[in-house]
């Protein structure tokens, strides 16, 4: 594993950018579950909860995952997690990496599927095409673009890719598959 001096710093701008994709996919999401029928204090409070289960998810990451990242309180961290988990959090031993970032990524994992679930309801007691138009975009920037940008801009000089389950996945699917 590399140390961390020889890790990539990234600016602000840059950190800011790693972020779009997330902070639009949960924004899509919301909108997503917005546009799923009538409004209603219900809706509107599956919104909010939506939004803030974006933000406690982010945070959720920064706690249980980051103390154990090797990025951890440096600018070498792409989204910048890595520098606001030091201000929250203590540092974790970086071993456990892989068995935090296993038991905790699924903490955020409904943010990807509940706008698809609720608009896939939506759609069938009621079509309409801005419905299909904004599930399609969220799926398309949640399952495609948010893991090409990741896996391109962090994972890719990220100092523990090996040992990522993340990005460890794509590499034991290429050596599995036959020639």
């Amino acid at each position: 594993m590399r140390e961390s001096l020889t890790m990539r710093k990234y600016t602000t701008s840059e950190t800011i950018i790693a972020n779009v994709p997330y902070v639009v996919m949960v924004l899509l999401g919301a909108v997503t579950l917005a546009y799923t029928g009538g409004w209603s204090a219900w809706r509107f409070a599956g919104v909010v909860g939506y939004l803030a289960y974006g933000i406690v998810g982010a945070v959720w990451i920064m706690v249980f995952v980051c103390p154990y990242c090797q990025y951890y309180a440096s600018t070498g961290c792409p989204c910048g997690y890595g520098m606001i988990s030091a201000r929250i959090v203590t540092k974790g031993d970086r071993d456990c990496f892989v068995e935090k970032f296993r038991r905790h990524i699924f903490a955020i994992v409904p943010l990807w599927i509940i706008p698809v679930v609720c608009g896939g309801i939506a759609l069938w007691r009621s079509f309409s095409w801005p419905l299909v138009g904004l599930v399609l975009a969220f799926v398309g920037e949640a399952w495609v673009v948010l893991p090409i940008v990741s896996k391109k801009h962090g994972c890719a000089e990220c100092p523990q890719k090996e040992q990522c389950p993340w990005m460890a996945r794509g590499a034991k699917d290429a050596q599995h598959r036959p020639a």
